[in-house]
């Protein structure tokens, strides 16, 4: 089944870190990687930009992290609402199913006009450990060189690219647009990840997470572990049934995004972009951040009480859960949070 209709963002329950290179935990890129910065559109120049569709939801919804919006709260609060199937196998071990891509691609986007120069500055590993902007240039080189390794080695069809639009303070796409409140986020409508990188700082400002480069590397992780569904048509099978609760179809679609992300930690440093594979260091920024995003540490924050009825993205413990259980078995198909308790 093919989205149809208004779509509502995924909430991508994320937060970001701004201006310098944040340090913390121990990840480094291999200095000599040769980073591809055409898998990344910077368009943060002038206000408003279009980063991947016209106006309005021709054809996706945003998938953020956050428990917060801006523009998009009402769309995003529908999320519960998005989804219709209870029960979907596996992705890498169940039937395929639906359509790849979650529904109709809108009209092709205007060019993007690059404003930071990503392919003069971001051009090797070493630019990476030096450069915020770099650095998530290579961890979305990296995170997408293990899927279409992934995609390959378990028969699937290609893995198809999803672009990262850096934006500031808004962006129109093709789910609508969205502003920097939102937090990142995937838009199925035109298979790219949105990020805004002012916002990681809320992540420790205000909800307590302790940061570091491999918190924001765990975030960018998750926004393709929703691509990965998309194209595996994870998200048809699940959707448009909108209700929240703790064992919604919202909340096991975003627990293995988490679980995806694991996967791709645990497989990071065979993609030849890193020095070493991540330490413990690096695992705990991860899954500081994968806390303090769960919907109970949100709902005590905002409200004072814990409402699962209310859940989209599961619980500070879940989402910890299924980010070490991919990490600690590096296999995609150890992340089915659609059979069984999570």
């Amino acid at each position: 089944m093919a989205f149809e209709g208004p779509f509502v963002p995924y909430r991508a329950y994320w937060i970001h870190y701004g201006g310098e290179v944040p340090r913390g935990g121990d990840m480094q890129f291999d200095d000599d990687a040769q980073l591809d910065p055409s898998q990344v559109e910077d368009v943060r120049a002038g206000g408003p930009q279009r980063g991947g569709g016209g106006g309005g939801m021709p054809g996706g919804c945003m998938v953020p992290i956050g428990g917060r919006g801006g523009g998009c709260l009402l769309l995003i609060l529908a999320v519960a609402g998005l989804f219709l199937f209870g029960v979907v196998p596996s992705p890498f071990t169940g039937d395929e199913g639906g359509q790849q891509g979650g529904g109709r691609l809108p009209s092709p986007p205007p060019q993007a006009t690059p404003s930071g120069n990503l392919a003069e500055r971001c051009r090797t590993g070493a630019d990476a450990d030096q450069s915020e902007d770099c650095r998530i240039v290579g961890t979305v080189n990296s995170i997408q060189a293990y899927w279409r390794q992934a995609f390959e080695e378990r028969g699937r069809r290609a893995y198809s690219p999803a672009k990262t639009v850096l934006f500031s303070q808004a962006v129109n796409t093709a789910c609508g647009m969205a502003d920097s409140a939102v937090g990142p986020f995937y838009c199925p409508g035109d298979r790219k990840v949105y990020l805004d990188l002012t916002f990681f700082g809320t992540l420790q400002r205000d909800f307590g997470a302790e940061g570091g480069p491999f918190a924001q590397a765990y975030v960018v992780a998750h926004e393709y572990g929703h691509h990965v569904q998309n194209l595996l048509g994870t998200m048809d099978k699940v959707g448009r049934n909108n209700r929240p609760g703790a064992d919604s179809p919202s909340v096991r679609l975003e627990l293995q995004a988490d679980c995806y992300a694991g996967v791709w930690a645990h497989n990071a440093v065979k993609t030849g972009f890193y020095r070493a594979p991540f330490s413990q260091r690096d695992i705990d920024e991860a899954l500081s951040a994968a806390a303090a995003v769960g919907d109970d540490s949100i709902q005590r924050r905002s409200q004072g009480r814990v409402t699962p009825d209310a859940f989209t993205h599961g619980t500070s413990r879940q989402r910890e859960k299924w980010f070490s259980t991919g990490y600690e078995s590096g296999d995609p198909t150890r992340c089915d949070t659609f059979s069984g308790s999570i």
